[in-house]
């Protein structure tokens, strides 16, 4: 890359920092500084409804959000200019060959090909996460005894009868459901029985069916 293409790089790559820099500065870093309970001149939250604070509480989480994200392309800009220092920028920093121009002009902070990229994005997980979420997920996750010899009343049959007045999902966050009196984990499950075939009525277990009691021409 000759030195005129490479000095105009530097230059975008220092005129998106400084935008990033005013940025946090009026926004004072996305009011990060202050706490929740301060900017709604409240002296606790204990005492109040979450759904009093609902709104609040997200609007914090969008400038997390939005402080994340640019708090990542500020670093890499950072990476990327320190890559122009040492002469290796336009080299992928996974397998060593060049990067696209194209690609540098359409995201000049980057430091991986295209190909690499791919792999990578395809490799990442999310691990930002709360970490709850392994015991939480699906509810009451260390009682779920489908797979197991227990029979009596595990954590799924305690989350169902609950989950049967009602939950927040709606028949499409499920798939492949069409009622809100489906609409929870296992709605489908057979109740009362532990093996399917006791869900199975043998009316021919007597040489003799019992008649129908609307029937009348039967019972004569």
């Amino acid at each position: 890359m000759d030195g005129d293409k490479l000095n105009d790089f530097r230059q975008r790559l220092l005129a998106e920092k400084r935008r990033i820099e005013i940025e946090w500065e009026n926004s004072n870093r996305f009011n990060l500084n202050q706490s929740l309970t301060d900017s709604v001149e409240e002296l606790s939250a204990y005492d109040n409804h979450p759904a009093d604070l609902a709104t609040e509480t997200f609007e914090r989480e969008k400038d997390l959000a939005l402080w994340n994200s640019s708090n990542e392309t500020y670093n890499r800009i950072n990476e990327a200019l320190d890559r122009i220092d040492a002469g290796v920028y336009g080299q992928c920093e996974l397998c060593g060959e060049p990067i696209h121009q194209d690609r540098l002009e359409a995201l000049p902070y980057t430091t991986l090909c295209f190909s690499c990229a791919k792999v990578t994005e395809e490799q990442y997980i999310n691990r930002e996460r709360p970490v709850e979420e392994e015991v939480l997920e699906p509810p009451f996750a260390r009682t779920f005894l489908d797979d197991t010899d227990y029979v009596a009343t595990d954590g799924e049959d305690i989350w169902q009868s609950v989950a049967r007045y009602g939950t927040s999902d709606t028949p499409s966050d499920l798939g492949g459901t069409d009622s809100y009196d489906d609409n929870f984990y296992d709605a489908d499950e057979d109740q009362g029985i532990v093996e399917r075939v006791e869900g199975v009525i043998d009316v021919t277990a007597n040489d003799e069916i019992p008649p129908d009691p609307g029937n009348r021409d039967q019972q004569d």
